[in-house]
């Protein structure tokens, strides 16, 4: 993790209580020592120095983040010497649509943008009241956590027939505390359930409606 702000601190945290080996690497001390008893190891370093990634092993690393978006040419720098290395999955942070089309050429396998999609998500929630969560595929699709009204009450999968009237696939069915994955065709759909469903952006909207 390169880059230890408020998104790279929470991820990399995040990553260290699920049980990976993570290494946190920042040029500022006190985004450091918070980390310290947190991460597998914590370095504070100038990750735009080539020398200082050799030093550190990156290219042994499976996946490597860099987090930094606030330097945009720190984080182009950055993200190149780190794909240069040889680290085989490289995610990077963008600030902005241009900033992120300038990492994907030199490299970057993934950008993400953090503000922006969790303005999307917050703003699916706040518009459709039935959509518990709301993921971004592409523009067209997404993974929806949908509450279940009252007219899907009492059927069961196969009569509702999501995937031939709207494309959508259910994934599970949430159910207070516990979650069907893969749900049968026969499981019958009651008050309170929440569907997690994949497809077309259209066919949810469709779904949260009824």
């Amino acid at each position: 993790m390169i880059g230890l702000g408020r998104f790279g601190a929470s991820l990399a945290r995040t990553l260290a209580e699920a049980g990976y080996d993570v290494l946190g690497v920042d040029v500022l001390e006190e985004r450091i020592r918070p980390l310290t008893n947190v991460l597998t190891h914590v370095v504070q370093a100038d990750a735009t120095d080539e020398e200082v990634l050799r030093s550190l092993g990156i290219r042994n690393f499976d996946v490597c983040v860099v987090t930094i978006s606030s330097n945009i040419q720190s984080s182009i720098l950055t993200t190149l010497m780190v794909k240069e290395l040889g680290v085989s999955l490289v995610v990077a942070k963008a600030r902005d649509e241009q900033h992120g089309k300038v990492l994907q050429k030199i490299g970057a396998d993934r950008v993400v943008f953090p503000e922006r999609d969790m303005g999307v998500r917050l703003a699916q929630n706040l518009i459709a009241g039935n959509i518990l969560d709301h993921i971004e595929l592409s523009p067209d699709n997404s993974i929806a956590e949908v509450e279940v009204g009252e007219r899907l009450v009492g059927k069961n999968l196969r009569q509702l027939d999501l995937r031939s009237r709207l494309g959508l696939n259910v994934m599970a069915i949430k159910r207070g505390h516990e979650v069907s994955v893969s749900p049968k065709a026969d499981d019958v759909v009651q008050e309170g359930d929440v569907l997690v469903v994949i497809g077309p952006n259209e066919g949810i909207r469709k779904l949260e409606s009824r």
